[in-house]
């Protein structure tokens, strides 16, 4: 079977936008939240909903000109694009059988703190969180961890990019409940496959566009399936 090749990757913010982008992840995970609580904003919902609202807002205006050079690779390769959408989706569901049965011989892989945090907003608020989880977050995520971060070190070292990109990508995801409870950093496990396919899909599409629309997807039929697993509790 002849190996896939790997197509020419030219999807890189330009250097200003590269630092403005990076500089809005320490923003986004610690000063953004701050700022907002001390403005008066604690309720939960309405933290998070702004949280990624003022995100998305900020990334598309920062990044427009690579947003849309990037919508001409998408444009001109859709075919492409969407089978690797769905050749990446179908990798990652293999990858998370395989990572929830390392967790299970740990920790219960079901009892994720952050799936738990997302399905009490969602619960709360549907048409918010439902927007911010499955649209606004995919494109506060992919600007921040795969055209910020994987896309700048891919310059220097494809496999240092795919690492510090799966691993940070993780890492956001848990470390706010892996603070006061240790056993939380063990879901770093869950958050690997996922961060790697994003990764994967965005090199492979040769376009932001296309892991953007991977996660919208990820992030959907995960609350979906969430919703359900919920009912039948």
């Amino acid at each position: 079977m002849q190996k896939r090749e790997i197509p020419e990757f030219t999807s890189r913010l330009t250097k200003l936008q590269t630092v403005l982008v990076l500089l809005w992840l320490p923003v986004h995970v610690i000063g953004l939240p701050l700022l907002l609580i001390l403005l008066g904003v604690i309720d939960a919902v309405e933290l998070n909903f702004l949280l990624y609202v003022v995100g998305a807002l900020f990334l598309l205006v920062v990044g427009f000109r690579f947003l849309r050079r990037d919508f001409d690779a998408l444009a001109d390769h859709p075919g492409r694009i969407l089978l690797t959408i769905l050749s990446c989706y179908g990798t990652m569901l293999l990858l998370n059988l395989a990572a929830s049965g390392v967790l299970s011989l740990v920790i219960n892989a079901e009892d994720n703190p952050n799936n738990a945090a997302v399905m009490d907003l969602v619960g709360r608020q549907t048409g918010k969180m439902s927007a911010a989880v499955i649209f606004l977050a995919p494109i506060v995520e992919e600007m921040l961890f795969r055209a910020g971060i994987f896309g700048t070190i891919r310059r220097k070292s494809r496999l240092l990019a795919y690492l510090v990109s799966i691993a940070l990508f993780a890492i956001y995801h848990v470390w706010g409940y892996a603070v006061s409870d240790p056993v939380s950093w063990l879901y770093l496990i869950q958050y690997i496959p996922a961060g790697y396919v994003l990764c994967r899909c965005y090199e492979y599409g040769n376009s932001i566009w296309g892991s953007m629309f991977l996660h919208m997807l990820i992030n959907f039929v995960s609350l979906q399936l969430l919703k359900l697993l919920e009912q039948l509790l």
